[in-house]
């Protein structure tokens, strides 16, 4: 009790803090999400996700030479499909000779040590900016699902570590796992989106990679009735532990900031690694803010990546992975 007990007396000086300090960032703890392109010597900036790029495949092997050199050990890789690839089944996404397949392997002979995982889902090949076939209206899930493991098998041969279905569609887990291993890529991991919210932070990613649900009759207009409703708790432990039990390999909550309760939930109750994905419209948020001079840049970056490891993230999805990891060193 007080006066015996004084807890400022390590909290006196930076040597002390660091002393007591709980957690630690490191660049072990970011994955680098990156977005492609088709082109040569393209480096497109994202109108809403200021300072960050679209890299066609030859400036890709730079940026993740520079990456592993700043100590980050994981990419994430979205590719923007052209329009005139996009269709209702996502036939693209399957082709050996496509943007995500030439991606996986240009990052592995740039960095063959690199841990590469690939996004599954439909959106950026649909013609509807849905994660899912659409028949009537409606998003059909078996239909949809067959597709993801088709893709995923895909990036597996093109020579992803892991797989990362963002669907969210029911039972996608166990289809790719048991696919994978019919074979023979009983190596390559998953890393399931378990707990993505329907939430509304999502916008400058569908920027950069023009893969929003399109207005049109009988298309729907959100992503609500896969995605999980952003008011619910006990929903996000009930789908992780699906997940694992599907072959999971590592769970991910996403998006990041809002959801640390969630974060600190799955961590309570399961032993694989948990991943969060600090989202597109956290990044913007950060940036537009002190662009106007209303928050510390590099403090509030850290502050908030301190935050997402602090309620239990093995690692983290974000923007800021570069940035951070140069503050940080």
């Amino acid at each position: 009790m007080f006066p015996l007990n004084r807890n400022r007396r390590l909290r006196t000086n930076e040597a002390m803090r660091s002393l007591v300090r709980e957690n630690f960032l490191t660049p072990n703890d970011f994955q680098a999400p990156l977005f492609i392109v088709e082109g040569k010597n393209k480096k497109e900036e994202i109108a809403s996700m200021p300072g960050y790029y679209r890299f066609s495949l030859d400036l890709l092997q730079e940026e993740v030479k520079e990456l592993w050199s700043l100590g980050i050990k994981s990419v994430l890789l979205f590719v923007k499909v052209e329009e005139n690839l996009k269709d209702n089944q996502g036939k693209e996404a399957v082709n050996p000779d496509g943007l995500m397949q030439r991606a996986i392997k240009t990052v592995k002979d740039a960095v063959p040590e690199m841990v590469v995982m690939t996004d599954v889902a439909l959106d950026p090949y649909s013609m509807y900016g849905h994660d899912g076939i659409i028949e009537n209206g409606k998003i059909l899930n078996d239909e949809s699902v067959q597709a993801l493991a088709q893709m995923a098998l895909s990036h597996a041969k093109a020579g992803a570590d892991l797989v990362a279905p963002s669907d969210m569609m029911d039972g996608r887990i166990l289809i790719m796992r048991q696919l994978l291993e019919q074979e023979g890529f009983i190596n390559t991991g998953i890393m399931s989106y378990s707990a993505k919210y329907a939430s509304a932070f999502y916008g400058p990613f569908r920027d950069a990679l023009d893969s929003a649900p399109v207005d049109a009759q009988n298309i729907p207009k959100d992503k609500k009735t896969y995605q999980m409703d952003p008011a619910n708790r006990d929903e996000a432990i009930k789908e992780t532990l699906m997940d694992i039990e599907e072959g999971a390999d590592i769970v991910m909550i996403k998006p990041g900031l809002c959801y640390l309760d969630i974060v600190r939930d799955i961590k309570n109750t399961v032993n694989v690694p948990i991943s969060v994905y600090q989202v597109s419209g956290e990044y913007a948020m950060i940036k537009a803010a002190s662009e106007k001079g209303w928050l510390d840049h590099d403090t509030v970056v850290l502050e908030q990546l301190t935050a997402i490891k602090r309620a239990g993230a093995d690692f983290v999805a974000t923007y800021f992975a570069k940035h951070a990891a140069k503050l940080i060193s």
